[in-house]
């Protein structure tokens, strides 16, 4: 009963985000594929462009909107400038500007926010509803995750009787989907559970990033409760310089404007990052004097966001390059048999056949014995 009102609850929403999940495993090849800048001119040497120049350049092509972020791109060398009609922006309202990290130069690029890749990632993240869609797939998954375990409870008087993987042919096509069903569910047990726990966990993004700001963000603005800035705000080239004459193997992620949502209204945030495959979603956020361009400290990011950014790449299958994507992607596949394989035999059933397995199962338990007819 608890397997199957769980899974009938959340198995089309489950069904949407496998589809939809998979092409976004191979989001950062279709991005540089669909979004890949246009360098313009030759590019030579690796030398660090001016943030300043950045900075001025944006709020001229973008008069009056606010400069929220500055963001460096981890594959490919250019920072991104993102900008809002106020420092309370949105990734869906912002507007972004691409330059070539190396030169400062504004490169040709489409938004990150524009297109068929960021429809699909705003549909399986959240239902295109907002923090409420979010929210609901997080509920969603909680069902899927409750619908997985007893799912082993349901197959597991079948493995006593049965070989493991066994498909009965001869029963008839929905006797031979049952057994694909709970074999193929067998299989992904585990990719299943990693996803799910991943997928709640990313939707819980919003609620944990405002616990962040109000908790360790409040702490370090609370010195500055209630004063104004009393002297020019120094431009981003000084902070950079500040985190690399401390931090000198430092690899920046992005640099938060004071008084944005990452930030402080007396305080540049940059967030540094590893630079291996194992630490590069272990972020330290180094918290920057917006007057001086003194750097005041270094901090771990809290348990709850380090947890969140380590569910990312886990949850698309971003470490260990391709090969791992292709592996997600197969269990993606055999996961949507799961679940369209678990639609059918619903559909499948009929009253009469309903009947006949709730007694079978009921039969089985009074004798504590393996069920001799059909499964759910």
């Amino acid at each position: 009963m608890v397997h199957k009102w769980s899974s009938l609850i959340c198995m089309l929403f489950m069904l949407l985000l496998c589809i939809t999940g998979l092409p976004l495993i191979f989001h950062s090849e279709i991005d540089q594929l669909t979004h890949k800048p246009e360098f313009i001119g030759a590019v030579q040497g690796n030398s660090s462009a001016s943030l300043n120049d950045i900075v001025e350049q944006s709020k001229m092509a973008k008069p009056g909107w606010e400069l929220v972020f500055l963001v460096w791109d981890d594959e490919q060398p250019i920072i991104r400038a993102v900008m809002g009609e106020s420092m309370n922006v949105s990734e869906g309202t912002a507007y972004f500007l691409t330059f070539d990290r190396r030169t400062g130069k504004r490169l040709l690029a489409r938004s990150p926010n524009e297109g068929i890749m960021f429809f699909l990632l705003d549909l399986h993240g959240s239902l295109l509803a907002g923090l409420p869609g979010a929210l609901f797939l997080g509920l969603m998954g909680v069902l899927f995750a409750v619908s997985v375990i007893s799912g082993l409870v349901v197959y597991a008087p079948y493995m006593r009787r049965l070989p493991f993987s066994a498909v009965r042919r001869e029963r008839g096509p929905r006797i031979q989907w049952l057994d694909i069903h709970n074999t193929t569910g067998m299989v992904t047990t585990s990719w299943v559970m990693i996803v799910g726990v991943t997928g709640i966990i990313l939707t819980l993004v919003q609620p944990l990033s405002l616990l962040w700001k109000h908790g360790q963000l409040a702490e370090i603005a609370a010195e500055y409760q209630g004063t104004a800035l009393t002297a020019t705000v120094v431009g981003p080239d000084r902070i950079r310089d500040a985190v690399f004459t401390n931090v000198p193997d430092a690899d920046i992620s992005f640099m938060s404007m004071p008084g944005s949502p990452y930030a402080t209204p007396h305080h540049y945030t940059v967030a540094l990052r590893g630079n291996t495959p194992l630490t590069e979603r272990l972020i330290k956020l180094a918290i920057v004097d917006a007057e001086t361009g003194q750097l005041e400290d270094i901090k771990n990011t809290p348990w709850y966001l380090t947890m969140v950014n380590l569910s990312v790449p886990l949850h698309f299958g971003d470490y260990g390059g391709l090969p791992l994507k292709i592996i997600w992607a197969v269990l993606d596949l055999i996961t949507i048999v799961v679940l369209g394989s678990g639609v059918y035999l619903w559909l499948a059933r009929g009253r009469k056949g309903a009947k006949r397995v709730e007694e079978i199962y009921d039969a089985a338990a009074q004798q504590q014995e393996p069920p001799h007819g059909d499964s759910v």
